[in-house]
């Protein structure tokens, strides 16, 4: 006899989704049916793809129909038609309407849905936005060949060539143009424009520097970003509209290129040929470009001036190693607080004796890091009239976004008045248009000129970034394991007459969700159940199986009264329906029950490692009924083993993670050695909690605390 589920309710399946993804950051859709109806999805589809909640019955390429350009329907049809998912990781979809694009790069899977007969009756849709990552992947390289090209003192020209064409291939949208100030600090001369027609650049080649002269003039003029989103309509072109009609370009964005000591270098421009507005993504690039273009004008002018200059060199030279090599630290390091405690240590000595990291937690601001060149200055950080002046400070930069200098005089209340500081900088730590920090360098000795505050800025930028990045890391890491201790059971229950305990060890960072699992639950009869397994593979697959398994012999041993059928329902799960997906299981499954002196267990064993029975004598039996693999093939081949255990008696169950624990020269830990672990303990009755804590213990000795694979460990003992 066979338990068979009963097909689920559109209702029940979308509360269901709603459960699990509902507020999930990955991209989550139901589609039913041969035509995809939408049947239920998450925030981040709605958002991702600009589509009204309205949506819902709706087919998918009625509402997405770049999804038939893309081929993405014919996948779909492929899912559904042939029970076979599909994946793809860094696809490029571009969607919305003429003029309103949006690019966007996705990992994604389509898995086919199946009902209680097993067939097909729907697609589910998961996917990951990693638009953000491909982007600033691309940027970065652009970028740190940029960087290198300065760091090898490459021709001006060449760079600016260079990186104009960058950006022009990462957004293929734009035009970009750069003005290089001249001499008398009066007029613009050509720098680079490579995709503008050779009469606009020389039509713009010494151009004034002055109030309504285009955006170039105008930003220069200002010292500031001048957005023109439609040169037709906008007073500052007046002069230069109908060269710019003929040029073709009908929007131009300019951000002044400024120097480390605050001298204009030239503009930084972005063209395009229909009227736009910047987004949020657009003035962060022009704002990253500028100050690379500045370090490369600022290279070229140091170059040219001689020996005075060759100092002026030698600082660049240093200030970009500076942030490189800091960059780099800071990158590698995978936690949040542990980027902004790099970035702390890497400012001390280089821009200050001082420094103080404060971020926002939860509505709270608190200090993460401090570091300093002397214990003294250490101390000084500890005063509470200065921690007082710094937090104000903090405070203030939090609010408004911006950096805050003081110096000596320039504040008689500031830090500055304080014993021993003559200076400070808070720099915001800021990303996706949100401070959430603060870096703080005190000065005890010379002030703080504009060229540490640059680099500060530049380093705080950086770091920002990093931090976040980690911070998204973390929150991963936190999801995959919230979602592996949803398929483990939430505490062990209590067996009258035994003790139960369990061990749980994720493989590495724990980025994904493993096999492994264990249960233990009460059957009619004053049974018990209980039972540990390995599901092949981790991540989506591997938990949906566990869920399965586990759900699968709840279900089927209250059903039936028999360890081999209950297998055999979860091998009739694992295998039923047509699916290319590897979906194998190895199984440990048995049913406990008391008898007059002792208890009586029944176990099944399926291609698992074999059960240890640690008898009151510290005598270790292996039980080695074999059995084969759950999910290979309709039938199983495994018979139950009884075993009766006596008060000390324990049993011992453990996944391969285990026994395939390698040590430093390659060596697998084996059975033997679990059974030794078990045998040497000194204690007459040993607890549950005692076998497990003897074989974690005996494993982490061998192999140390890093692991290939996850590790279970399932005990009980007969008291």
């Amino acid at each position: 006899m066979s338990a068979t589920a009963e097909p689920r309710p559109p209702h029940r399946r979308s509360e269901e989704y709603a459960d699990l993804f509902g507020q999930a950051p990955v991209i989550f859709a139901a589609l039913s049916g041969p035509d995809h109806l939408l049947e239920a999805a998450n925030s981040a589809f709605f958002e991702t793809f600009g589509i009204a909640h309205e949506g819902i019955g709706a087919p998918v390429a009625q509402l997405i129909p770049e999804l038939t350009r893309h081929g993405n329907l014919h996948q779909l049809d492929g899912v559904y038609g042939t029970g076979i998912a599909c994946r793809a990781r860094g696809w490029r979809f571009v969607h919305g309407g003429l003029g309103a694009e949006r690019e966007g790069y996705f990992d994604y899977t389509y898995e086919p849905r199946r009902d209680a007969d097993g067939q097909v009756d729907g697609v589910l849709v998961i996917a990951v936005d990693t638009t953000a990552y491909h982007h600033a992947q691309l940027l970065a390289a652009e970028q740190r060949i940029l960087l290198e090209q300065i760091a090898r003192d490459a021709p001006l020209d060449e760079i600016l060539n260079g990186m104009a064409r960058a950006i022009e291939e990462l957004s293929p949208e734009m035009i970009v143009s750069v003005l290089l100030a001249d001499p008398s600090g009066k007029n613009l001369r050509h720098g680079t424009g490579p995709s503008l027609p050779d009469f606009y650049n020389e039509a713009v080649d010494g151009i004034a520097i002055g109030q309504d002269v285009g955006s170039c003039g105008t930003a220069a003029h200002l010292r500031a970003p001048v957005i023109v989103t439609d040169i037709a309509t906008d007073p500052r072109w007046a002069d230069y509209r109908d060269l710019a009609q003929r040029a073709g370009v009908a929007a131009c964005w300019s951000t002044p290129i400024e120097g480390m000591d605050g001298r204009l270098l030239g503009t930084f421009a972005m063209y395009h040929r229909t009227p736009k507005a910047p987004e949020g993504t657009d003035l962060a690039l022009s704002a990253a470009f500028a100050r690379i273009a500045a370090l490369a004008i600022e290279r070229h002018r140091t170059m040219e001036a001689g020996h005075a200059a060759q100092e002026r060199e030698k600082v660049a030279h240093e200030d970009l190693a500076f942030v490189l090599d800091a960059s780099t630290a800071i990158t590698r390091e995978p936690h949040y607080f542990d980027c902004l405690q790099c970035m702390a240590r890497l400012t001390v000595p280089a821009l200050a004796p001082l420094c103080v990291v404060h971020v926002v937690e939860r509505g709270k601001t608190r200090r993460i890091a401090v570091a300093a060149a002397t214990r003294a200055e250490e101390d000084l950080l500890g005063s509470p009239a200065l921690r007082d002046e710094i937090d104000t400070a903090v405070a203030r930069v939090l609010v408004s976004g911006a950096t805050e200098t003081g110096h000596v005089g320039a504040r008689p209340d500031g830090l500055s008045a304080q014993r021993g500081i003559n200076g400070y900088v808070s720099v915001p730590l800021a990303t996706r248009g949100r401070t959430f920090g603060v870096l703080t360098l005190l000065s005890t000795h010379r002030p703080l000129d504009g060229h540490v505050v640059a680099l500060a800025e530049e380093l705080a930028r950086r770091a920002a970034s990093s931090a976040d990045n980690a911070h998204q890391f973390t929150d991963r890491v936190q999801l995959s394991r919230d979602l592996q201790a949803g398929l483990l059971p939430p505490e062990l229950p209590r067996i009258p007459g035994a003790t139960l305990a369990a061990s749980y060890h994720p493989a590495g960072e724990g980025l994904d969700v493993g096999g492994d699992f264990y249960d233990v639950f009460p059957l009619p009869g004053d049974r018990w159940a209980l039972m540990i397994g390995d599901v092949c593979g981790r991540g989506a697959l591997a938990a949906t199986t566990t869920g399965m398994v586990r759900h699968t012999a709840r279900a089927a041993a209250r059903l039936l009264n028999d360890p081999a059928a209950v297998v055999a329902a979860i091998n009739e799960a694992l295998t039923e329906g047509d699916t290319s997906d590897d979906c194998f299981v190895s199984l440990v499954y048995g049913e406990l029950r008391h008898a007059a002196s002792h208890l009586a267990l029944d176990l099944i064993r399926a291609g698992h490692v074999p059960p240890l029975v640690r008898r009151a004598d510290g005598t270790v039996e292996e039980l080695a009924q074999p059995g084969l693999l759950l999910g290979i093939g309709p039938d199983t081949d495994g018979s139950p083993c009884s075993v009766d255990l006596y008060p000390g008696d324990g049993l011992v169950l453990v996944t391969d993670g285990i026994t395939e624990a390698r040590s430093p020269s390659g060596e697998f830990f084996g059975e033997d050695r679990l059974a030794d672990a078990l045998g040497t303990l000194r204690t007459a009755s040993p607890t549950a909690a005692t076998l497990v804590e003897s074989v974690t213990a005996a494993v982490s000795a061998f192999a140390g605390d890093s692991t290939g694979d996850d590790q279970a460990a399932l005990a009980l003992t007969a008291t």
